[in-house]
């Protein structure tokens, strides 16, 4: 597409390496990322993916507060917790909902490429970023499910330099899901 979605996919991968490793650092590199992709997004009329950029922009000042105040495990980096089986039920139905909605508002009300796909990879994004903010293990099983789904989605809309970033976020969220379990479970990430 443009040096932008280059640009940003390029940012994106520092960012989501150094979510991995559990560092503060991530959060300039995410906030410089979101705000390239909002543009990238919108101009591809992928409305679902541009609004939440506005959203990940946000989360993503309440995340860096959040580990800032956590609590840091011997490698310096945060500290990680599971989710209850309630609460994940709750996640994942509250997540169904909101694309089922979204993704119907959008198919009605605008002339978005992919609706429900696009809602989709946008909905299982939203409860993921949530949860990594809250420094929840599960966040990662989420952003292994958006990068499969999003390579699909980007590519079919001709989001080349974007569509290798999510194969490569498939691949760290593969890692960051094994190194997170393992600092869970007392071992050296």
């Amino acid at each position: 597409m443009t040096i932008i979605e280059w640009l940003a996919a390029a940012i994106g991968i520092v960012n989501v390496i150094l979510v991995a490793r559990r560092s503060l650092w991530n959060y300039p590199f995410a906030l410089v990322m979101v705000a390239l992709y909002f543009f990238v997004y919108f101009e591809a009329k992928l409305y679902s993916d541009a609004l939440l950029q506005i959203f990940f922009f946000v989360i993503n000042l309440y995340g860096w507060w959040t580990w800032v105040r956590s609590e840091k495990v011997d490698d310096g980096g945060i500290a990680v917790e599971r989710l209850s089986h309630g609460a994940r039920l709750l996640w994942v139905v509250g997540t169904a909902i909101a694309i089922i909605g979204w993704g119907s508002m959008m198919a009605r009300f605008t002339d978005a490429s992919a609706p429900f796909a696009d809602a989709t990879v946008a909905g299982i994004s939203v409860t993921a970023q949530i949860l990594q903010s809250r420094r929840k293990y599960e966040s990662w099983l989420l952003w292994v499910l958006v990068d499969a789904l999003a390579i699909g989605l980007f590519w079919s809309r001709g989001l080349v330099a974007t569509t290798i970033l999510y194969a490569v976020f498939f691949f760290i969220a593969l890692l960051g899901l094994i190194s997170w379990h393992r600092v869970m479970e007392g071992k050296p990430a």
